[in-house]
């Protein structure tokens, strides 16, 4: 059993095989527990998200969006902290994903320090 107390624990959706295990890799790095899924089918049928602090999202995903993942994870009661990352930022989007839930919007390429900083804070 981990322990949650001592760990923050980081779900992320992304279907870029090399940027989701680059990002798992990082965070496990800094110290982060890390749970990475491809898409929304598989996240969204885990239970390992009940149990985690923080969503890192990619915005486009081959079976939905980043948006309807944190709507479907509130709608079942998770009440983590939630970051959105795109390659195709647009101040529609942005604002969409603040309204939400999202507490920010991070444009890909990811820059690991402004990542980083999110979580830390």
């Amino acid at each position: 059993m981990t322990d949650h107390s001592s760990r923050n624990t980081v779900i992320i959706v992304e279907d870029d095989e090399m940027v989701r295990r680059s990002l798992q890799l990082l965070l496990s790095w800094q110290g982060y527990e890390v749970r990475a899924y491809p898409n929304v089918a598989r996240v969204l049928g885990s239970q390992d998200i009940d149990a985690s602090d923080t969503l890192v999202a990619d915005y486009r995903l081959p079976d939905g969006n980043g948006i309807g993942v944190l709507t479907a994870l509130r709608r079942r009661g998770w009440t983590g902290r939630a970051f959105l990352i795109t390659g195709y930022p647009s101040a529609k989007l942005e604002t969409a994903a603040l309204h939400s839930g999202y507490d920010a919007v991070i444009e890909k390429p990811l820059r690991q320090h402004e990542l980083l900083g999110l979580l830390a804070r």
